[in-house]
């Protein structure tokens, strides 16, 4: 008894421990981020909304975050049928070179972002669109598409291959049998990646420095932009948003099909 009850204290330490390696951070920027004086501090010197309202005026914030969302929305729509297709046929099918394709997929994780960031930077350069926002979206979802993939496939594996033989007994054609049996049953994977790369590309910094200029930046270079100089309160407020955003999709893609299917998916 006193051995069972020793080891689960030490889990539960284990654990607490964790938790507050893990929620430090983002509780420091939070108090931080209510300050009511003028340079960032923990605690803050007294509480005020000064620095938020701050942030809600500043033109170059709003629009650097606006520049970040059509980045996002640019990458969720190409990651969306290319993840969901390419997903489908390394689940579903007997794909040549599977192997193959699989270890390229970890390609992301093993070649240092920078690398990635300079090939794409050449390869939109000679194609004469560097410095716009549309190439940003395409290059995070080139980088970040492994998840997009993983998320679909985990979904696809799900998938009772019996379903779409009745359906192709019962006489539907190939397409119909696609989009009325095939889809519905990864649409919670589609979703998952989905939020996931939307979420991963709003944060993306490195990639984003390299493709723009400085008259169209998207907001993690305009905030690394402002701490070169000085780090105030307002870029707290900023994280914070940040934050709010991810707490939002993780609650939306909790809400639509359960965080138990984006942790298998993982």
């Amino acid at each position: 008894m006193t051995t069972a009850r020793g080891k689960t204290i030490f889990l539960w330490t284990l654990v607490m421990i964790s938790v507050v390696a893990l929620s430090a951070p983002t509780l420091v920027v939070l108090g931080a981020s209510f300050t009511a004086g003028n340079m960032i501090t923990f605690p803050p010197q007294g509480l005020s909304l000064k620095w938020y309202a701050s942030i809600a005026q500043a033109t170059d914030l709003r629009e650097a975050f606006l520049r970040s969302l059509y980045v996002s929305v640019v990458c969720t729509l190409v990651a969306i049928p290319v993840g969901t297709l390419a997903g489908i046929a390394l689940a579903k099918y007997a794909v040549r070179f599977e192997k193959a394709l699989q270890i390229y997929l970890l390609l992301p994780f093993t070649i240092p972002l920078i690398g990635s960031g300079i090939g794409l930077m050449l390869i939109f350069g000679n194609a004469g669109v560097l410095g716009q926002l549309w190439p940003v979206g395409i290059a995070c979802c080139v980088i970040n598409l492994p998840f997009m993939i993983w998320a679909v496939t985990a979904s696809a594996a799900s998938l009772d291959p019996d379903l779409e033989l009745a359906a192709a007994n019962c006489g539907a054609p190939p397409l119909q049998i696609f989009l009325l049996v095939t889809l519905p049953a990864v649409t919670p994977g589609v979703i998952t990646g989905s939020l996931l790369m939307f979420i991963l590309a709003l944060n993306e910094f490195l990639v984003s420095l390299l493709l723009v200029d400085a008259r169209i930046v998207t907001l993690p270079v305009q905030i690394y932009n402002s701490i070169r100089s000085i780090i105030t309160p307002d870029l707290a407020a900023i994280s914070v948003v940040f934050i709010g955003c991810a707490a939002l999709a993780i609650t939306i893609l909790d809400r639509l099909v359960g965080l138990d299917v984006f942790l298998k998916s993982k």
